[in-house]
């Protein structure tokens, strides 16, 4: 069971200000893409992007097992040795530090890496969900690795995860894993009503059969963000729900915890981060946001929920 005392509070990290550590963002957001990409590139297609993914470690963030003409490989962030460890059965460990170095310096290690190992591998290089489209083996102008603040994003991480999976515990209809997508560099767990879903129109800086593929059904889907670039929409760190397609009264249905609110650009729920991490129970707060956001979503579209939900009593 989750430890819903006051004592729960030191497990949660401080306010992570988008404005002290954005330099360090920007450089990770496009680390944790060249990585996801050699994943998906690795690895065979499963239903929304799933296969795409990193997941948490006590240490960082992880692709899992991967392939290599049948050959196995991981790599992982290491946030408190702050390495980029890139492991097979077969061959010593390969380590790159996690140092300030441009992304194109980044890209040619992982690269140069690899083909050491005898598992060279081939990515489309362009950015996804970001603005700046510059390829990987190009950019030199994001070259910023403040280790405290990587740790400290890691930590953050590692608490929503555990969070996460309580509350995906609680549903026995089709739910995805609690996964890191690196497109838009944020912490995710997503239900399913079973129903097929209206076309996507699309995301900007993202091909539109991406967002096809992630939304032919439709959800409910939570997550932590750490806030966009200055002078976007959102500059905190931040949780939210949203539903696709959105019913008619989702975003006037009333939720928890009192600090939350519906984002009319955004169209989705959020919670500030620090309203969670300073509670006397976070895991409480959060996890009533996560509830009652799920809830708005489920019965104003008219999920069954009796078939979806977990009862207390099989729990």
């Amino acid at each position: 069971m989750i430890d819903t005392t006051a004592a729960a509070t030191n497990l949660w990290p401080a306010e992570l200000p988008l404005a002290e550590w954005k330099d360090t963002y920007d450089t990770l957001h496009r680390w944790t893409q060249i990585v996801g990409k050699i994943r998906l590139a690795l690895t065979p297609q499963i239903n929304h992007w799933w296969n795409s993914t990193l997941y948490i470690t006590p240490h960082g963030l992880t692709t899992s097992s991967m392939y290599y003409n049948g050959r196995p490989l991981q790599i992982d962030f290491d946030f408190i040795s702050h390495f980029l460890l890139i492991v097979t059965t077969d061959n010593p460990t390969k380590t790159i530090p996690l140092r300030p170095c441009s992304v194109a310096e980044f890209y040619e290690k992982i690269i140069t890496a690899l083909r050491s190992l005898e598992m060279p591998v081939t990515i489309w290089t362009t950015p996804v969900e970001i603005p700046d489209r510059t390829p990987f083996e190009q950019d030199e102008k994001h070259k910023s690795y403040d280790p405290k603040y990587a740790q400290q994003f890691w930590r953050i991480l590692a608490q929503v995860s555990r969070v996460f999976s309580e509350f995906r515990s609680r549903f026995t209809g089709k739910v995805s894993p609690v996964h890191f997508f690196w497109g838009a560099f944020d912490l995710a767990v997503t239900r399913f009503s079973g129903r097929i879903a209206p076309l996507h129109p699309g995301a900007p800086y993202c091909p539109p059969f991406v967002m096809a593929e992630a939304y032919s059904h439709e959800v409910s889907s939570c997550g932590f963000w750490p806030g966009g670039s200055s002078g976007g929409p959102v500059n905190e760190p931040i949780f939210y729900s949203y539903s696709y397609p959105e019913p008619q009264g989702f975003k006037d249905y009333p939720i928890q915890p009192k600090q939350a609110l519906y984002h009319n650009e955004m169209k989705e729920f959020m919670l500030p981060y620090n309203v969670v991490s300073t509670a006397n129970s976070p895991d409480e707060v959060l996890l009533s946001f996560l509830q009652s956001t799920y809830e708005a979503a489920a019965t104003c579209a008219k999920w069954d929920r009796n078939a979806l939900e977990r009862h207390s009593s099989s729990r």
